[in-house]
């Protein structure tokens, strides 16, 4: 997994980010190159969710198209004891 696929999941526009920020998406650039994607998370953990608000990967229409509707369950009701 490289960086950008790494922003893709985390729903961050990359190229928004690499545009605004440059020193930063370098920054943290190098570091996901030496580190797991689990320890970047890790230690980024509280600066993912800004930067995610304030450059947010547009979806695509197909993900956004609206679910098939699932059936309701059906209700057991205890049957009462008869004696």
């Amino acid at each position: 997994m490289n960086f950008e696929e790494y922003l893709i999941g985390k729903r961050i526009d990359e190229v928004a980010f690499r545009a605004a920020e440059p020193v930063l998406w370098k920054e943290w650039n190098n570091l996901f190159d030496q580190v797991s994607p689990t320890s970047f998370t890790a230690q980024k953990l509280y600066l993912i969710n800004p930067i995610r608000r304030k450059y947010p990967l547009k979806v695509a229409e197909a993900e956004t198209a609206p679910k098939p509707a699932v059936a309701a369950k059906p209700v057991m009701k205890p049957k009462p004891k008869i004696s």
